[in-house]
């Protein structure tokens, strides 16, 4: 495993609002809300599709909690993002993901909070972003997530590695 992959932690209690980032994409025409389970086939061919069967194995499980912790952006009745929390591990926020073409800081914080304060509003004091590998920088400069040294690898070993790995 390389070094990028790395865990992050994110305090909860000290977290930006998210509504008005929510309010603002709403009037661009862009809902985030929780997905709900009779759209799972759905949301989850989706995430397959325009990422990975890893992350659509995550999504799933998310459908399986109480409440389900999938959040959706769509747009046009059409979905353009998703965020995941408790999918892999408790206390997880990930995977999350936006088409590459509606990719925009506004839409991935607002993902991002909208999950983060779901887990806050659970109970959880952090949230732990597991391995993320592209996105550090979003993640210190939208909730202040600052590394876990010594969490390379991670929960990510030891994996079945399939043809999207």
């Amino acid at each position: 495993m390389t070094s990028n992959m790395i865990d992050m932690l994110v305090k909860l209690y000290n977290l930006p609002e998210v509504l008005t980032l929510q309010e603002k994409l709403l009037q661009e025409g862009i809902v985030i809300r929780t997905a709900r389970a009779y759209e799972k086939p759905i949301v989850l061919a989706w995430v397959e599709k325009h990422f990975s069967s890893g992350w659509a194995g995550e999504c799933d499980a998310c459908f399986a909690n109480s409440p389900v912790s999938v959040n959706i952006a769509t747009k046009n009745g059409e979905i353009i993002g998703f965020s995941c929390h408790e999918a892999t591990y408790k206390g997880f926020f990930g995977p999350i993901g936006i088409l590459p073409e509606i990719q925009g800081e506004d839409l991935g914080s607002a993902l991002l909070l909208t999950s983060l304060h779901a887990m806050k509003n659970m109970g959880y004091a952090y949230a732990i972003i597991g391995g993320p590998t592209t996105a550090v920088g979003f993640y210190e400069k939208v909730v202040g997530a600052s590394p876990i040294e010594g969490s390379n690898p991670g929960i990510y070993v030891d994996r079945l590695v399939g043809s999207d790995s």
